[in-house]
């Protein structure tokens, strides 16, 4: 007899194959070589995003890692993701030149017997694509971002130290000044205001509020400083940003003020908006 599956006119079913083996995984060397071999520019490629962007080219100065010491790590990963939103083309800068002195950022003291550099740290924050302030040319950007941290006030310059007498790193302030003259928007927040009112006389910045209200603002006295610095300031909100608009300036409160990290990001948002408005890009 025939068997029952040609009876019906169907074919037989074909063996079952085996399985092919499992690759065995790889191991940690073997998968970062991978890796490299598929990057077309070398390791470089793994810093950042890749540059496809043609909208504005955009300059931020960085002044080390970490609130008490460096730059405020917050507001420069605020400062790229809405340069990033906004099309921009975003390189890092920093001053080659040691820092004032370390923190403990555990322990909110100074780490004794320690010395780093304000380059090499704020490597970190730029996942190694840093480049030495003195190298920046202004031809090369449409604009320019200082993020906050107490590193503008000790390392960028010694307004930490020395208030309204400080003195603005040299590169610092051949760069504010250059991008001022060619009338290219210059954007600051948290602290680094100070070196727009130090350098650019009769700049109008905003740090906030003017009076401390119960410790919301805690470092309101900069306020008076600015003016001191023969600045203009103007009251905003952490979530507002000011745009002088003879100096082509946008400046933020971003952490002088004691808020939740939302109303930070978002006036981070209107200072970034505004820069890149000033660009026309």
């Amino acid at each position: 007899k025939r068997p029952a599956c040609r009876a019906l006119g169907l074919a037989a079913a074909a063996p079952a194959r085996p399985a092919p083996p499992r690759p065995a995984p790889l191991s940690p060397a073997m998968l970062a070589a991978r890796l490299l071999r598929a990057a077309p520019s070398g390791l470089a490629s793994l810093h950042g995003s890749a540059r496809r962007l043609r909208g504005a080219r955009v300059a931020v100065v960085l002044s080390g890692c970490g609130v008490y010491d460096g730059t405020e790590i917050h507001e420069a990963s605020a400062i790229l993701v809405h340069l990033s939103r906004g099309g921009a083309e975003v390189q890092m800068y920093a001053p080659d030149i040691p820092q004032m002195h370390v923190i403990d950022h555990s322990k909110g003291q100074p780490a004794e017997a320690e010395s780093r550099n304000v380059l090499v740290e704020s490597a970190r924050i730029a996942r190694g694509k840093i480049t030495d302030l003195a190298k920046l040319s202004t031809k090369d950007h449409d604009a320019i971002i200082f993020p906050g941290g107490f590193g503008a006030a000790k390392n960028l310059s010694t307004f930490a130290v020395d208030g309204k007498d400080c003195k603005v790193n040299g590169e610092v302030e051949r760069v504010l000044k250059e991008f001022h003259k060619a009338g290219k928007p210059i954007g600051l927040c948290c602290i680094s205001p100070v070196l727009a009112a130090k350098v650019l006389s009769g700049a109008e910045v905003t740090v906030g509020h003017e009076e401390e209200e119960g410790g919301k603002w805690p470092y309101a006295g900069t306020a008076v400083a600015i003016k001191a610095l023969g600045g203009k300031h103007c009251v905003k909100e952490v979530t507002e940003a000011h745009v002088d608009v003879n100096n082509k300036m946008v400046t933020t409160p971003a952490f002088m003020c004691e808020t939740e990290l939302h109303h930070i990001f978002d006036g981070i948002g209107a200072m970034v908006k505004g820069v890149l408005k000033l660009t026309g890009k």
